[in-house]
């Protein structure tokens, strides 16, 4: 009896600390981003509330989520960005730690790579490293700008799904969008 009353204080506690945590003003202030692929709609959150949209190119693949390189789609599932960087090509790049570890499950599972190769994606996600980009899931995936803006490029951009897997947005909308983030913000996508 005295076991189970243990259990069920250790476990209410638990629930309590979480609901704490949920409401400190770190998680209020926490920057995340949603990506709509169906809308073609990149929202910028705080804590709960959206304070920025914009409208993205994707992956010119179609929907449905990356399964392997150089099948130009945008991933889906949860990731966070690595690296921010200035891109010759494309104004400004954000990468993201693309595999993520269902990617790899799934790859894993549909025997497109081998059991290494798993390890190898979950280590760096646990050890916080970039995953592999050379593995037949494909890499280098990330938001970017469009380069040097012309008009063709610009009606492009505003018209169709242009990127190799990748979420382009107009060069400087990516400028606002990197003084919301940093390495380590999460993106969620979504169909």
């Amino acid at each position: 009896m005295m076991k189970r009353l243990c259990l069920l204080c250790v476990s209410l506690m638990t629930i309590l600390a979480g609901s704490a945590q949920a409401n400190t003003p770190y998680d209020v202030d926490k920057i995340s981003l949603l990506l709509s692929q169906s809308q073609h709609t990149l929202y910028v959150k705080k804590g709960r509330f959206i304070v920025k949209s914009y409208k993205v190119a994707l992956g010119s693949g179609g929907s449905g989520g990356k399964i392997r390189e150089g099948d130009s789609r945008t991933p889906v599932g949860q990731y966070r960005i690595t690296e921010v960087r200035n891109s010759d090509r494309f104004h400004l790049f954000m990468r993201l730690n693309y595999p993520n570890i269902k990617d790899a499950k799934r790859a894993l599972s549909d025997k497109l790579i081998t059991r290494q190769d798993y390890r190898a994606v979950l280590d760096a996600h646990i050890f916080g490293r970039q995953p592999p980009q050379n593995l037949v899931l494909g890499g280098a995936i990330g938001i970017h700008g469009i380069g040097e803006e012309t008009q063709e490029k610009l009606k492009i951009h505003q018209n169709i799904d242009w990127t190799e897997g990748c979420i382009a947005l107009r060069n400087e909308e990516v400028e606002e969008l990197s003084q919301y983030v940093s390495v380590g913000t999460e993106i969620h996508i979504v169909d």
